[in-house]
């Protein structure tokens, strides 16, 4: 069975090459909605201008799609709200030191 935990879980696996952070960790992921197996991850980058943004958006999907039982897969970027440090869980500012 396909659960928001289940996919939460499956992005740790897509990690952001500038921060080597996983996007899950990172704060990047907005919401994850599960409709049978249907699964729409809305997520943000940590910039407009974030140089592996093909690379990230497409591990996402990817990372999604190859979870057993996922049938259609959509990805939605959104830069709002922008992404800061704030939105950085508390537990992976501490292991970064970003205090």
């Amino acid at each position: 069975m396909i659960t928001e935990e289940s996919v939460r879980e499956a992005l740790r696996s897509v990690y952001d090459p500038e921060v080597d952070i996983n996007v899950q960790d990172l704060g990047l992921i907005y919401e994850v909605t599960v409709d049978g197996n249907d699964v729409t991850v809305v997520h943000t980058l940590t910039s407009m201008m974030c140089p592996f943004a093909d690379q990230i958006c497409e591990d996402i999907e990817v990372a999604v799609a190859t979870m057993p039982g996922v049938g259609k897969v959509k990805r939605v970027l959104i830069f709002d709200p922008p992404f800061t440090v704030e939105m950085v869980p508390e537990e992976t500012r501490m292991i970064m030191g970003w205090y």
